[in-house]
């Protein structure tokens, strides 16, 4: 059954739980892609994010697009750091995403293959998810 948000074949939800075991294992090639992977995935299910904090997903992923994981490495530090409980300062402003999303031509289920985000291609995977996701975006 295709998921309601993003028409991927999924189960969405429990693809996203694996991807985020994966990544909070701070292994490569997943741990240095959890932004832009958490990113994509609330850009193309927007009922899991407040409007407000969607142009911070928005900007993480078109710095992937744009630089590569060296253009989003200092992007996701800074958004880490003012999430902390620690933080002294406010989140940066973000643009929001222009429009709404069009139909998504990669999803998490694209990205999972087999249900296991295998390590193999994994980036060039979440790069084509990345840019499916600006794609929709930007064409509405």
């Amino acid at each position: 059954m295709a998921c309601a948000e993003c028409g991927g074949a999924g189960p969405c939800e429990e693809l996203f739980h694996v991807v985020l075991a994966l990544d909070h294992s701070r292994r490569a090639p997943w741990g240095p892609l959890h932004g832009v992977t958490v990113a994509c995935f609330l850009l193309q299910h927007p009922s899991r994010v407040p409007e407000r904090d969607r142009g911070r997903n928005w900007a993480i992923v078109r710095a992937f697009v744009d630089g590569g994981r060296p253009a989003v490495a200092g992007l996701t530090a800074a958004v880490r750091r003012a999430n902390s409980h620690r933080a002294r300062g406010a989140l940066p402003e973000f643009d929001a995403p222009p429009g709404g999303a069009g139909s998504f031509e990669v999803t998490i289920a694209d990205v999972a293959q087999d249900g296991t985000f295998p390590a193999a291609g994994f980036e060039e995977r979440v790069r084509a998810w990345a840019r499916a996701t600006l794609d929709a975006h930007s064409l509405r």
